[in-house]
């Protein structure tokens, strides 16, 4: 089944205490569609690049069987460019710069192809360019958002009226605080569903995620990685993997949610240790099934020998 992502193509300048990449591939799309791509056969980008954009990063995306008609490039613009540099404590960034060169006035207008997408998956951009999106996908059977603190200070009220309409939300847990005024995770959890996603992602970085959805919290840790160079991306490949997976399930229940979950834990697990996107290029599904079974290991409880 098919999955739309809809996001940002860009440049990447990345420091970490590891080393250091200069416009390296980047953005929301980018890493999005390279994740689900494992799990669809049918994954279709849309984002828009300008007259500096390398044909060898086009090249890079096309071998990886992902649709690129809906990539659009502008030639009398620069790309989206972003900087940032890490600390040991990885969690920790500063951003050094933001050039938003041809993502200032992005308006997509999707193929008609990609309308009929099963999952939609809006990457962090306006929520008045994500609003645009959902115009033209009415039929999707899955709507996946992602936002950031920029939009929850600076357009609140656009922001809540995305998240009427949207299915699930993934954001991680400072955000999720932010957005919900309040602390307490669960307590902000249910408020932030009380806006309108059904179902609630909380990514805690090293520690994890959490979902809320029906009833139901859902908790999986992070991966143990004795090599971790780069997180840039790590949360846009989760919600590829997560959209993915949840693309070759006929029913899109609880069970299905969990299950991407892991997925989509395990597929970010992969990117953090190389730089950018680079985790991503020559993984394969076996790998993933290796690391997916490591992970079952790492989480089951055996049964109490304690009798009484």
């Amino acid at each position: 089944m098919s999955v739309l992502a809809v996001g940002t193509v860009a440049f990447d300048q990345i420091e970490t205490p590891f080393g250091k990449r200069d416009r390296a591939l980047g953005g929301s799309a980018t890493y999005i569609t390279l994740a689900a791509r494992f799990m669809s056969d049918d994954v279709n980008l849309v984002a828009v690049v300008g007259n500096d954009f390398p044909e060898e990063y086009v090249d890079v995306l096309r071998d990886r069987r992902i649709h690129l008609d809906g990539l659009e490039r502008r030639t009398d613009q620069k790309t989206f460019a972003w900087g940032g540099r890490y600390h040991y404590d990885l969690n920790q960034r500063d951003t050094l710069f933001t050039d938003l060169n041809v993502l200032s006035g992005f308006d997509p207008v999707l193929p008609e192809a990609y309308r009929s997408s099963r999952i939609v998956c809006l990457g962090n951009l306006d929520p008045g360019v994500q609003a645009k999106v959902m115009d033209q996908t009415p039929d999707a059977e899955l709507v996946l958002c992602d936002t950031m603190n920029f939009w929850i200070e600076h357009t609140p009220d656009a922001l809540k009226t995305i998240l009427a309409r949207v299915d699930c939300l993934v954001i991680n847990d400072s955000e999720a605080r932010e957005l919900a005024g309040e602390p307490n995770l669960i307590r902000a959890a249910r408020a932030i569903r009380g806006m309108g996603p059904k179902v609630l992602i909380i990514k805690k970085g090293e520690h994890g995620a959490l979902m809320f959805a029906g009833e139901s919290i859902f908790s999986v840790p992070a991966y143990p990685l004795e090599d971790i160079q780069d997180p840039t991306g790590a949360g846009d490949a989760f919600l590829g993997g997560f959209a993915g997976y949840l693309s070759g399930c006929p029913v899109l229940d609880v069970d299905a949610f969990k299950h991407a979950l892991v997925y989509g834990s395990v597929v970010a697990s992969f990117t953090v240790e190389r730089f950018g996107p680079e985790g991503l290029y020559d993984l394969t599904r076996a790998e993933i099934a290796s690391r997916i079974e490591a992970f079952r290991d790492l989480t089951t409880i055996p049964l109490s020998r304690v009798e009484g």
